[in-house]
């Protein structure tokens, strides 16, 4: 785990977070998803182009309206079926009650639909404020939604960290706003050789949500 030099410590004043795959447990079933959006020959030639992940909904964006509506649904029928199995990822609710110890505020930013947003706050019983889901345009990688959680806050993108458990979609955000960037990796999937020179790269990395404590208190200044 990598530390911020001393001997002065930049304060945080917030921590935004991914949801599928970093505050919940991902159950979607991405690359069947991916398949029945896409077919299979077309999947495997994009796969190959993008190896560090596809981006589904900027591939359909400038599909022609039929297309796209049926893209949609079959992504929302996907996102359903993992939405009735949600879990809320281990560590979760313990680190939100440290944030808030601290009174060090807490948003989300998904690209899952406002409904599943709704479901895990539900299921949860914690509230994230803002939660913005891909109904807020442009969504990430897109650094939008980061700069208008740091624009509510009125704080600067610099006293914030994000946190996600993708490089392309949540890292790239983080990065594109001035955020500090940590990458959730509780899979070991980003510790292959192949992502070892992708850009960009985050400003840490952990595999549990557990260890953010300890890597909040080292790096920054949480003073309220």
């Amino acid at each position: 785990m990598s530390t911020l030099a001393a001997p002065t410590k930049p304060p945080l004043r917030g921590v935004v977070f991914d949801m599928d795959g970093t505050l919940t447990v991902c159950l979607i079933d991405f690359p069947g998803m991916y398949r029945a959006v896409l077919g299979e020959d077309e999947y495997e030639r994009i796969k190959a182009e993008n190896p560090s992940g596809i981006d589904i909904l900027q591939h359909i964006e400038n599909w022609n309206p039929e297309k796209q509506i049926k893209a949609n649904k079959i992504i929302a029928d996907f996102e359903l079926q993992g939405l009735q199995r949600l879990q809320v990822m281990p560590g979760a609710a313990e680190l939100c009650g440290f944030l808030d110890s601290k009174k060090i505020r807490r948003g989300l930013i998904t690209r899952n639909n406002k409904g599943a947003v709704d479901l895990f706050h539900q299921r949860f019983g914690v509230t994230f404020s803002p939660a913005l889901s891909r109904e807020f345009r442009p969504c990430k990688p897109d650094p939008a939604p980061l700069l208008q959680i740091c624009s509510t806050w009125e704080v600067q993108p610099t006293e914030v960290l994000m946190v996600g458990d993708n490089l392309k979609d949540d890292v790239v955000c983080g990065k594109q706003a001035g955020a500090y960037t940590c990458l959730l990796d509780d899979k070991g999937v980003y510790d292959s050789p192949h992502f070892t020179n992708l850009d960009p790269q985050p400003d840490f990395k952990v595999s549990s949500l557990t260890e953010l404590y300890s890597l909040l208190e080292s790096n920054f200044d949480l003073t309220p």
